[in-house]
């Protein structure tokens, strides 16, 4: 019915990405950022960048690049048609940019729930890392999933 406490510390499958330069523009124009670091190679190398660096939340995206990107929450018996993003957030070590080869490594962190069980979140935390090792970021994402056979409202 939900989602066990023992799932805590789960890794999931990680995935491989190169990050496109097209892409990043084409992400930057969407969110109308108008810094042309962002969109400009000649921009940015004179600001001191090696290529385009990656906007913020950029990264959460990349997420979806795997062959099945709900595969894991699915696996848990979630029925995404009572599925919610509840948050997200983002700590970031070091400039990632276009070029770059980054893995991400999810693991689950916590579960819990609210409403006698109505209700679950939960947790997810990915790194994302060089091929050499370095830690670029750590995106952290919150799920709800409502549990409809369990509403006492």
């Amino acid at each position: 019915m939900g989602i066990p406490r023992t799932v805590i510390g789960l890794q999931i499958a990680p995935i491989t990405v190169t990050i496109e330069r097209g892409r990043l523009i084409f992400f930057a124009r969407s969110i109308d950022q108008a810094d042309p670091i962002y969109t400009d190679v000649s921009t940015a190398q004179a600001k001191g960048h090696r290529d385009l660096p990656v906007p913020p939340t950029f990264l959460f995206g990349m997420l979806l690049e795997g062959p099945e990107p709900f595969k894991w929450i699915t696996e848990l018996g979630v029925d995404l048609r009572y599925l919610l993003h509840a948050s997200q957030s983002f700590s970031y070590y070091s400039m990632a940019y276009a070029g770059d080869s980054l893995t991400f490594f999810p693991t689950i962190t916590d579960v819990f729930e609210k409403n006698g069980g109505a209700l679950q979140f939960v947790s997810r935390e990915i790194a994302v890392v060089r091929p050499d090792g370095e830690h670029v970021a750590t995106l952290t994402e919150m799920l709800a999933v409502r549990h409809p056979e369990l509403d006492v409202a």
